[in-house]
């Protein structure tokens, strides 16, 4: 494996010899000394970085050993994990991945990839780091004035799009027509700061799914007994939840959700025209008289953003220059530092789905600076602001993250 790394360390010197990299150096742009590519990105040699060629590609030859044991197949893998929990069956797309795959980014500059960057494949949870995006940009744009507000105060109704709704059917009438996600005192206390934090105990069904069904309770008799805790006081990792604040934000854009984050983010940072964003099958609402889906915040029961790793890199280059693309602040620098502020009750984690390495328990070879956008898989987008540093890293064992990201940072300067 490692013999093999080296000849493709062996042909990119060819190809930069004789200027095979040229292209996209014309519309890259150079903002106080910061590297931002353009269309096309910029690739030198680890040497001309001053790195460990050698090391780099042991870090290569590791990720690729390290390839997840869980099928290819992401409709098989699901029933072999998310499936088995109750109500777990997939509603939304899957999608069989690809080999293990990689990115990685030195100041700008790709000085490694492996696999096949340019593959659409699902990313699972990283789609969080997306939802939470378009979160923030409504922030910014004061649609969500205070991220300590209460969400109910901004929510409409919401008709969701069903196959004849008003059937002449007994067991509907005096039923509800509408949604209402936080008609409870319990969810009138939650604010945007929990959902995004993870530690609001919404209480509810949506899209079938009951709350407790993700990640569900060892003793089934808490499934539907147990005591919600009060909003902002405990972490749990919970699906269901995350979609909810996908269809609070959609309830305040008022248009699809993939569309804003196009037109904010992706397009500007130069991405390619390849990612979807989807949700489910019996997602779909009507906003203002048009049919618009709610997206699902990962992979759990499929759907998600499918996206591939050059664009993966290209959103974890933006978080590591704090929401700045050449001359745009496209994410407000206040925002990511909330969004990088460690949640009391989970202090490795900040917003939907930065996970920090605080007291570098994460990941012990890194910097506590560190961050990573982490999905299913795994998909790990490692940001370190410390060493100017982007890993995309898919389809790998969770155990082999640190490993990774410890032979890389090795190869760096001393």
């Amino acid at each position: 494996m490692r013999a093999i790394v080296l000849l493709v360390f062996l042909a990119i010197q060819v190809l930069d010899i004789h200027g095979g990299y040229a292209q996209g150096k014309a519309n890259a742009v150079k903002i106080s000394g910061v590297y931002f590519p353009g269309r096309e990105w910029e690739e030198r040699l680890p040497s001309a970085m001053g790195l460990d060629s050698v090391e780099i590609g042991n870090a290569v030859a590791f990720a690729i050993e390290s390839e997840s044991e869980n099928p290819r197949n992401m409709e098989f893998s699901h029933y072999q994990s998310f499936g088995k929990e109750p109500f777990g069956d997939g509603t939304g797309l899957f999608k069989e991945r690809g080999a293990p795959t990689g990115i990685i980014v030195y100041k700008g500059y790709i000085v490694a990839s492996w696999g096949e960057p340019a593959r659409v494949d699902m990313t699972h949870s990283v789609t969080k780091s997306f939802l939470s995006t378009v979160v923030g940009i409504a922030f910014d744009r004061k649609l969500i004035p205070d991220i300590h507000e209460k969400v109910y105060l901004s929510q409409a109704p919401v008709h969701v799009l069903e196959p004849n709704p008003f059937a002449n059917r007994a067991e509907r009438i005096g039923q509800p027509m509408l949604l209402d996600l936080f008609s409870t005192a319990h969810n009138q206390e939650i604010t945007w700061d929990h959902l995004l934090r993870q530690t609001s105990d919404w209480e509810g069904v949506l899209w079938g799914k009951p709350d407790w069904a993700d990640r569900p309770a060892a003793d089934p008799s808490e499934w539907y007994r147990r005591r919600y805790q009060i909003p902002g006081s405990v972490y749990e990792y919970n699906d269901v939840r995350v979609n909810v604040l996908s269809l609070a934000a959609l309830n305040i854009w008022r248009r699809p959700l993939p569309e804003v984050l196009r037109t904010n983010i992706m397009d500007p940072i130069g991405a390619s025209a390849t990612w979807r964003w989807f949700g489910y099958k019996d997602s779909w609402v009507v906003m203002d008289g048009s049919m618009v889906q709610s997206v699902s915040g990962g992979g759990h029961w499929g759907g998600g953003m499918f996206i591939n790793a050059y664009d993966m890199a290209r959103f974890g280059y933006l978080t590591l220059r704090r929401g700045r693309w050449k001359d745009q602040q496209l994410i407000s620098e206040r925002w990511l530092e909330m969004a990088l502020t460690p949640t009391p009750s989970q202090p490795t984690y900040g917003f939907m789905n930065y996970f920090l390495n605080t007291e570098k328990k994460l990941l012990p070879s890194a910097p506590a600076e560190s961050f990573y956008h982490l999905g299913n898989g795994t998909n790990m987008v490692y940001v370190d602001p410390v060493h100017d540093l982007v890993i995309v890293a898919r389809w790998i064992k969770s155990n082999a993250m640190d490993g990774l990201v410890g032979r890389v940072l090795g190869a760096l300067p001393k």
